[in-house]
């Protein structure tokens, strides 16, 4: 059942943004649009309101609003519908919510309006060398709404009772499996809760200047439990410290070599 997003959340054509954009189906653009057709910056301006409600929706105009024309669009999944364009003219719309199947449509402004479930189905259609297959930026992306966190194994260690994974599954992330000749990556996903970003507000030492500074808004970027670079200690692992947390660091598991297997990471740990 689609959300009334107007109802539930006072959107107006005004108040939609790229991103909350991403929030609303079909219906609600067409009855936003219609609530608005008598407000004056939308009659004079409608390209921008055209242009955000694109950033998230196939829109075509279309000329030839037949009966067999409008069923031909609505069968490949599009809301046909009339719209007000400035003063008067109207117009009909063949509108459809863009898809998001691939790591390339995802974007700063829709990660936070998909699931985890939906974020794993998306990285399972794309992935082939595992997490670190992915552009920096595409990882940025993801990392700005959801907990990712990722581990690698022998196929018969990543069940383990008691073992990341289960804690991982109990946590309420998703996962999607990747396997790598003997060896499988597991990526862990979670959606990031929503936090408000530490504000300061601070006056005008002099009280000549202007008084509208008085309320100006900083973002202050918290940096103090953030360790340095040079704080970070590695030192040579031995067999007790081997675990589902840091076998991946210890092997270079860039090939899918069938005769990788765990042994091999003992002899690794004992030289």
């Amino acid at each position: 059942m689609e959300k009334n997003e107007e109802k539930d959340n006072g959107l107006t054509l005004k108040t939609l943004t790229k991103s909350n954009v991403w929030d609303i189906q079909e219906n609600d653009v067409f009855r936003l649009w219609e609530s608005a057709e008598k407000d004056a910056d939308v009659q004079e301006n409608p390209r921008h309101y055209q242009t955000i409600i694109r950033s998230a929706f196939l829109i075509e105009d279309i000329k030839d609003d037949s009966k067999a024309i409008k069923a031909k669009y609505e069968k490949m999944g599009y809301k046909v519908a009339q719209v007000t364009i400035g003063e008067n003219m109207k117009v009909t719309w063949a509108l459809k919510k863009k898809p998001i199947v691939r790591v390339t449509d995802l974007t700063y402004e829709n990660i936070r309006h998909i699931s985890a479930a939906k974020l794993v189905e998306v990285l399972d259609r794309n992935f082939g060398g595992g997490w670190d297959s992915l552009s920096q930026s595409i990882k940025d992306i993801i990392e700005s709404g959801f907990d990712i966190s990722t581990t690698t194994l022998p196929k018969d260690r990543l069940h383990k009772k008691g073992g990341m994974y289960e804690k991982k599954m109990a946590d309420g992330y998703e996962v999607l499996e990747v396997e790598k000749g003997t060896w499988v990556e597991a990526i862990f996903a979670k959606l990031k809760p929503e936090t408000e970003k530490p504000r300061i507000k601070y006056a005008s030492m002099n009280d000549d200047e202007d008084p509208g500074n008085e309320d100006e808004d900083v973002e202050i970027e918290d940096n103090y439990n953030k360790p340095d670079e040079d704080d970070v200690e590695i030192g040579e692992p031995d067999d007790d410290d081997i675990n589902e947390e840091n076998y991946s660091t210890m092997m270079d598991l860039s090939g899918d070599d069938e005769d990788i297997t765990a042994d091999s990471l003992e002899d690794y740990a004992d030289e």
